[in-house]
C-alpha cells in the first residue's frame, strides 16, 4: 500500500507522540491533520471502548475563534438553530449553512461570554467561510484558529479517569455543558461531550506543548481502569445515528435531509445568512432524508457511496455501514427517499462485491 508523505500541508497534532507510541494502525486526513481510525482492530476497539475508558486524539476537531463585540450577530447568521437564550458555559450542537441552506458543518459551538465563542469543526474550511462573513458585513470580530487542541475521554469509567486527573468537580458537569478546571498550572476547558454514545468528555487543551503531560497524566491515572488510546469507532458511530460531514452529508443536504430539523429554530433565527431557504424546505418537508438501514450479507469496507435501490429504480444511497457483533447485523445510514423510507422498506444495495438485500431500520440502534 503507498505511504502518505507528510508535510506542514499534513499536520501532527500535540498528541501525536502517544497516539504512535500506543500503536496505531491506522489514519486518515481531517482537517489536513492525522485522525487514528484504529488501535488493536475495529472490533476489539468498539468492545473496549463499551466497557472501559479511552483517551483518543482528536486534535482534528479545530477551533474557530470568534471574538469582538460582534461576535454573537456573527454566530447567529452561521446557524438556523436559535442561540438568545445560549449561556455561557453551554455548548450547542449546531447546523451551519449556506445561503442556500445546504450543510457547510455540523460543529459544537462553546460560548465562552457573551464576545467570545469556540467553533469547534468537523473536516470542512468553515473558518474561511466565516471570515467572508464577517468582511462582507462589516462586523467588528476577530476571527483566527487558536492553539486549542481538543482530547476526549470516552467510555462507561470515563468519570472515573477524569476524576484523578482533574478532581470531583468534573462528575457535576451536566450534558453539552463546560467548566474550566486546572491541569499542572492550566486552566482548560472540560466539557461533558463527545463522539460516541458511551458518555465521557472532551478536554480543549490550550498550548502544543501541554498535549503529551495531560496525555501522559491520563493515560498513568487509568492503568487499573483499563484505559486504552482510542479513536472514533466506526461501528458505535453507525449503531448511535452519529453523522459524519462530507460523509453522510454534504453542502448538496440541508439540516432537514440530514435528521437535524429539531436543531432548527428557523421561524425565530433571525439573521442567519439561509433562513430564507429553510424557510420554504421546513415548509414543504424534505423529500429524502437520512434513515437507519440494516443489509444482510458479508458486506465489503463501505469507501465509497453505494445506490439503494428499488427494482432498477434507484431510491438512496448508503454512506457508512459496518458489522455490529452486539446488534449481529450490518447497520449502516442512508439518504432515502420520501417514498420508500418507511420502516420496513425492502430495497437492495449496490456494493463492489455484489447486491444484498436492505431494509429500512425503524431507529438506530443505541
Amino acid at each position: 500500500m503507498a505511504m502518505i508523505s507528510q508535510s506542514r500541508r499534513l499536520r501532527r497534532t500535540p498528541f501525536s507522540d502517544g497516539v504512535e507510541a500506543a500503536g496505531v494502525k491506522a489514519y486518515t486526513v481531517y482537517n489536513r491533520m492525522l485522525l487514528p481510525t484504529v488501535f488493536r482492530s475495529p472490533v476489539e476497539d468498539y468492545r473496549h471502548l463499551k466497557t472501559a475508558v479511552q483517551v483518543w486524539d482528536v486534535a482534528v476537531e479545530r477551533q474557530v475563534e470568534l471574538r469582538g463585540p460582534d461576535a454573537s450577530r456573527l454566530m447567529q447568521m452561521l446557524t438556523p438553530r436559535d442561540l438568545r437564550g445560549m449561556m455561557p458555559g453551554q455548548c450547542y450542537y449546531v447546523p451551519m449553512v449556506d445561503e442556500t441552506g445546504g450543510m457547510l458543518n455540523d460543529p459544537v459551538a462553546l460560548k465562552l461570554s457573551e464576545d467570545r465563542w469556540w467553533v469547534s469543526i468537523a473536516d470542512s474550511d468553515l473558518l474561511l467561510w466565516i471570515k467572508g462573513l464577517a468582511y462582507g458585513y462589516r462586523l467588528d470580530v476577530l476571527i483566527d484558529e487558536p492553539d486549542v487542541s481538543p482530547l476526549a475521554v470516552q467510555g462507561p469509567l470515563a468519570d472515573d479517569l477524569m476524576e484523578r486527573v482533574f478532581g470531583d468537580g468534573v462528575r457535576s458537569i451536566k450534558f453539552f455543558r463546560f467548566g474550566w478546571f486546572d491541569f499542572n498550572g492550566h486552566s482548560f476547558v472540560v466539557a461533558r461531550s463527545g463522539y460516541s454514545k458511551q458518555g465521557g468528555f472532551e478536554i480543549y487543551v490550550e498550548g502544543t506543548q501541554n498535549g503529551m503531560p495531560l496525555w501522559n497524566a491520563l493515560m498513568e491515572a487509568g492503568k487499573d481502569l483499563d484505559v486504552y488510546a482510542g479513536c472514533p469507532n466506526l461501528i458505535e458511530r453507525i449503531e448511535g445515528g452519529l453523522l459524519s460531514y462530507g460523509n453522510d452529508m454534504t453542502r448538496e443536504n440541508t439540516p432537514h435531509e440530514c435528521g437535524l430539523g429539531r436543531f432548527c429554530s428557523t421561524q425565530t433565527a433571525i439573521g442567519c445568512v439561509g433562513r430564507d431557504a429553510l424557510l420554504r424546505v421546513s415548509k414543504e418537508g424534505p423529500v429524502k432524508e437520512i434513515r437507519a438501514i440494516r443489509i444482510e450479507g458479508e458486506l465489503p469496507s463501505c469507501d465509497r457511496v453505494w445506490p439503494l435501490m428499488d427494482g432498477d429504480n434507484q431510491v438512496g444511497q448508503v454512506t457508512s455501514a459496518a458489522y455490529s457483533p452486539d446488534f449481529e447485523t450490518n447497520v449502516a445510514i442512508g439518504m432515502v427517499r420520501m417514498t420508500h423510507w418507511d420502516p420496513a422498506t425492502d430495497l437492495d444495495v449496490i456494493t463492489p462485491a455484489g447486491i444484498f438485500p436492505a431494509i429500512v431500520n425503524e431507529t438506530f440502534w443505541i
